[in-house]
């Protein structure tokens, strides 16, 4: 080998980025003449927080502003330290501020692990302008930051690397050990990794240390050693709704190929069957409703199934229900009804029930009026009277709308022959 690679720090350490030029990827916002580029360049940093998946480079990013600042730079984790640490490191700051005029730069790694009351801490330091905070996060500073000190932040968004750039810094770590790779064992820990580059270099550094073991100089195939890829699905992350996302528009899509790819991946992953299930049961009645009835029963069906047998004999009635609600006519008048008549009871909630559709149990309530003019549809031909059923500011008025797919085109026919010029369709 041509340096220790057993070394103190992992391969990922050691060939970790010393300058913009050297690093890979996140072109979008690090090519030249980028603001934030430009930002790290003229030493012009200002408070800002790096989002994106594990191993696209922010902890890299936030290494090279350290090296090239000239400002005070403390590294912070809010992993393994806590708001007792912090604390003085601001107070530190604001001091340095006070006597200097200079800002430290505070790094804080995985700031979405503090409570939204721990991250107030920051606050009044970025806003006397003492800190210059660089938070990075893998989830959603939507929901994870607070939104006092996101309004004072910018937000770079890093994407996942594609298998290129990740080809790029695999061959930089090869150049540190003797171990030869084919370009195809290359590329398969390329596409296995992800777009993390540190999930590709941790690959290889177990690839290189099994083919060392075993006196090989050449690794032509990985599948022996690496197993299986991570997961791009994180069920605990951002993935957890992209995805289930992806399945509710696949199924609205009439695409029964995405949605089963969709399904497949979270339950690979570990999601929870019965969430996607319970999430089926929904889009049954939001998206299908009364255009195939039938989808509500299959998705119930399939949550009871899964209840009942569980991972992972209930993969394939997840999969009968998610491929069911694909080809399903689509209908969103129920959802859009209740939205509708929700609204309306929202904005008048005193609307009183018409005298004649309230119970009458005692004299006294038939006395004042209660039930009297109701007519029983039973009691009368093809069991249907013209009534107004609705409070009386109401009347005529129409919250479900049939839809001309499925089964609510006959429900549509029916309803206009019924209620023909008495509700305003």
């Amino acid at each position: 080998m041509q340096k220790s690679l057993w070394s103190e720090e992992p391969l990922a350490a050691k060939i970790r980025p010393k300058s913009l030029n050297e690093f890979v990827g996140q072109e979008h916002l690090l090519s030249k003449g980028m603001p934030l580029r430009l930002a790290i360049e003229n030493d012009k940093l200002y408070s800002c927080i790096l989002y994106g998946p594990p191993g696209c480079g922010k902890t890299s990013l936030a290494e090279i502003i350290k090296h090239s600042t000239r400002n005070t730079f403390k590294h912070f984790s809010a992993a393994t330290q806590g708001v007792g640490i912090l604390k003085p490191m601001m107070k530190e700051a604001e001091e340095n501020f006070r006597a200097t005029g200079k800002a430290t730069v505070i790094f804080v790694d995985e700031i979405h692990r503090f409570s939204k009351s721990q991250q107030d801490t920051l606050l009044p330091y970025v806003e006397e302008g003492a800190v210059i905070l660089i938070g990075a996060t893998t989830e959603n500073p939507s929901f994870e930051v607070n939104p006092a000190l996101l309004s004072r932040c910018h937000v770079f968004t890093f994407k996942p690397l594609s298998p290129e750039n990740i080809l790029t810094i695999l061959k930089k770590a090869l150049k540190e050990v003797d171990v030869k790779f084919s370009n195809e064992a290359l590329q398969e820990l390329a596409e296995m990794a992800g777009g993390d580059a540190r999930t590709a270099l941790n690959s290889l550094e177990a690839a290189i240390k099994t083919a060392l073991s075993m006196g090989i100089k050449e690794i032509k195939d990985v599948e022996k050693i690496i197993q299986r890829s991570i997961p791009r699905y994180r069920k605990h992350a951002d993935e957890h709704y992209d995805f289930i996302s992806a399945l509710h528009k696949s199924m609205r899509g009439s695409d029964p190929d995405a949605a089963i790819y969709y399904l497949a991946a979270m339950l690979e992953a570990g999601e929870d069957p019965l969430y996607i299930a319970r999430r089926v049961v929904r889009f049954a009645s939001e998206d299908i409703g009364l255009a195939d009835p039938r989808a509500l029963s299959v998705a119930i069906d399939a949550y009871q199934a899964t209840h009942f047998i569980g991972m992972p004999e209930c993969t394939t009635a997840l999969a009968e229900a998610v491929v069911y609600c694909s080809v399903a006519s689509k209908s969103n008048a129920l959802y859009k009804a209740y939205r509708e008549a929700a609204n309306e009871v929202k904005k008048h909630p005193f609307d009183e029930v018409p005298l004649k559709l309230r119970n009458a149990p005692t004299k006294f309530m038939k006395d004042n009026g209660y039930s009297k003019g109701y007519v029983y549809p039973h009691d009368v031909e093809n069991a249907f009277v013209m009534e107004n059923y609705l409070p009386e500011r109401l009347k005529g008025r129409v919250f479900y709308r049939p839809s001309n797919r499925g089964l609510e085109l006959k429900i549509q026919e029916r309803l206009k022959k019924l209620w023909k010029n008495f509700k305003k369709w």
